[in-house]
């Protein structure tokens, strides 16, 4: 929230047009950037203006000062139109001063202030005060209170109204009360449509989403008798079906930014006692993983899955396949650049090439998934050479 000099309030009568250009001439100096200046000007209506001139003096000269990083001064100014009574003024210049309290983290003097907002009687900035209330009551706890203000914030068909539910709805959704903040979110459209309460509101879709998928997926877990023998499904749900309720309940969870969450649904699916639902699961969860070239499947399923496979499904349940892929694109990086050195430079020396292969061959050991490919290409080798026993001294390459 923010406040300027601006254009004279809509009630603005002239009772002495010199005082009435010189605020305009202040204004536009403060537009301009001319803020030394603007504030000299202020100040001169302010010594000599009537009741009218010297109530928008003050408020232009507030935020004058602050802008200009005298914030003591600036709350002068603000106290000097609050003190006019003026009805725009005043309001504007208590809107200010709350504002100043707040960014300054003195929720006492801000709520004094907003409570000085409220008792000028200007409507139209009642909102922008009860909000302003209503989280330094959140921030004390006091919830009643709190509830008191955000019910006052939502009345009337201000602008303001549309930013508090913003808040409001965030904070509702924080404490998972999903169909409060879908009302306020309404309540807010109601007034104004605002891309933050549309976002919000999809939010919402999201939490009822994750709700409904968790039930399905739920509804799939089997039923355990009193001995602890499971018993049939709660829902006799087909493998596909339960399946997919596992597969999006996951994906919103990651989508909300809850990974552990996300690796939880993926897990309980993955260990289904049902062995159709857990590769359906499975299956799910694999969808655009690389598949085996044609022509080397059968030489590659002699040694084995892919030994990065548990890395890229574990990478994908938690919601960290981005991590990933940047470490392994700086291995790759790191290997390249290390062994492009020899080619550019010519390098023709044994124990110059050894070294360097050495340092790229260790460069993946840095990584959780280094092992798995060291180990990989140790059991490769001992294929390869027909050898019953490992051909690479134990502990290769870190020792």
């Amino acid at each position: 929230m923010t406040a300027t000099p601006g254009a004279p309030a809509p009630d603005t009568a002239s009772d002495d047009p010199d005082f009435a250009i010189l605020c305009d001439q202040a204004r536009d100096l403060a537009r301009t950037g001319h803020l030394d200046r603007a504030a000299r000007v202020f100040e001169q209506v302010l010594a000599g203006g009537e009741h009218e001139h010297r109530a928008a003096a003050a408020f232009g000269l507030a935020v004058v000062r602050h802008d200009l990083g005298d914030v003591r001064a600036a709350r002068e100014a603000d106290r000097t139109a609050i003190a006019t009574g003026h009805s725009e003024y005043a309001a504007r210049a208590a809107y200010h001063l709350a504002v100043s309290y707040e960014d300054e983290g003195d929720g006492e003097r801000a709520h004094e202030a907003w409570r000085e907002v409220l008792a000028t009687g200007n409507e139209r900035y009642t909102a922008a005060a009860r909000h302003g209330l209503a989280r330094i009551a959140e921030d004390r706890g006091d919830a009643e209170s709190a509830r008191e203000h955000w019910d006052h914030a939502l009345a009337g068909d201000s602008p303001a109204v549309a930013d508090a539910a913003q808040d409001y709805a965030e904070r509702l959704l924080a404490r998972g009360d999903t169909d409060t903040a879908d009302a306020v979110i309404r309540r807010g459209l109601e007034v104004a449509e605002h891309a933050g309460l549309r976002l919000l509101l999809g939010a919402v879709h999201v939490e009822r989403a994750i709700a409904e998928f968790g039930a399905a997926a739920a509804a799939a877990a089997p039923v355990r008798t009193p001995d602890g023998d499971p018993g049939d499904s709660a829902a006799s749900l087909d493998a596909a079906t339960a399946g997919a309720a596992v597969e999006l309940l996951a994906r919103l969870l990651a989508v909300r930014g809850d990974a552990d969450g996300a690796a939880d649904a993926w897990e309980q699916g993955l260990r289904h006692p049902d062995p159709e639902v857990a590769t359906e699961v499975r299956t799910r969860l694999r969808r655009g993983f690389l598949t085996p070239d044609p022509e080397t499947a059968e030489t590659e399923s002699a040694a084995g899955p892919p030994w990065w496979e548990p890395f890229v499904e574990a990478a994908v349940a938690q919601d960290s396949t981005p991590m990933l892929a940047g470490e392994l694109f700086v291995a790759l990086n790191q290997i390249y650049t290390r062994l492009a050195v020899a080619h550019a430079g010519n390098e023709t020396h044994a124990a110059t090439l050894r070294g360097l292969v050495e340092w790229a061959v260790r460069t993946p050991g840095e990584y959780v998934w280094g092992r798995a490919l060291h180990d990989d290409f140790r059991e490769r080798l001992r294929i390869a050479s027909g050898s019953a026993a490992d051909v690479l001294p134990e502990g290769w390459p870190d020792e």
